[in-house]
């Protein structure tokens, strides 16, 4: 059965679908023994030899499935060029590679999953699939109803118009507020700079949910496995 090449390397674990256009892009791929850097490519996992790096890849048909509670200054990565430390450092006794779906910035904690599996981390992380996240935002100033309208109807950013956000008081403070925000895209900083962009730079953000999956007492650098209502609640999206 034939595979485009990304799929293939998002099924193995390698990285994301969207990183594994970057790795072939980049020539870093090899099927046959030969550098591949066409998205199209097409191969067959039982027949062909795919390298990346000079590694064979191969799927691994017993996916896994973490739920983390990151904590600030933890980078969501891998591996970090400059030996900072990375999500991955959390989890101890984890012998398979498994990335994170989606990023959360160094100064921001909360839910993080990561898995192996390369199609649900498409289907999570990609808009069109409309995955709800919930963020917690403690923010300065006193948010007015003007401000909360701006943020539901989408907030014009340097990369484009945001979709429209379901945005909640929870509550106000002397010089500040807390707001719960949920959201279906993922850009870079997106919570923080919708913020930035009404006047209300963010002091603490803290993503509490995606869909219905919830920390549910999970404490700050712990992890625990999804179980399978969990898995097939995801997979149904």
């Amino acid at each position: 059965m034939q595979m485009r090449l990304q799929k293939f390397l998002s099924q193995a674990g390698i990285a994301s679908r969207r990183a594994s256009e970057a790795l072939i892009l980049e020539g870093r791929v090899k099927v046959n023994g030969i550098t591949v850097k066409e998205l199209g490519t097409k191969v067959n996992p039982e027949s062909d030899i795919i390298e990346v790096d000079g590694k064979v890849c191969n799927i691994d048909k017993e996916y896994v499935y973490i739920l983390l509670n990151k904590p600030k200054g933890i980078l969501t990565s891998v591996k970090d060029p400059f030996g900072r430390p990375t999500v991955i450092d959390l989890l101890k006794g984890i012998k398979t590679k498994v990335f994170p779906v989606g990023r959360l910035d160094k100064d921001t904690q909360g839910l993080l999953l990561l898995t192996n599996d390369g199609e649900l981390t498409y289907k999570i992380t990609h808009p069109k699939h409309k995955v709800e996240k919930t963020y917690i935002a403690h923010v300065e100033g006193v948010v007015c109803p003007k401000d909360i309208e701006a943020l539901k109807n989408g907030i014009m950013l340097e990369d484009g118009l945001t979709s429209p956000a379901k945005v909640k008081i929870i509550k106000k403070l002397d010089n500040s507020t807390v707001l719960e925000l949920k959201i279906h895209e993922g850009r870079k900083r997106q919570v923080r700079r919708m913020c930035d962009a009404i006047g209300h730079p963010v002091i603490n953000l803290k993503r509490t949910q995606i869909g219905n999956l919830s920390l549910n007492g999970l404490k700050v650098g712990q992890w625990r496995y999804l179980n399978q209502d969990e898995i097939d609640y995801l997979k149904g999206l």
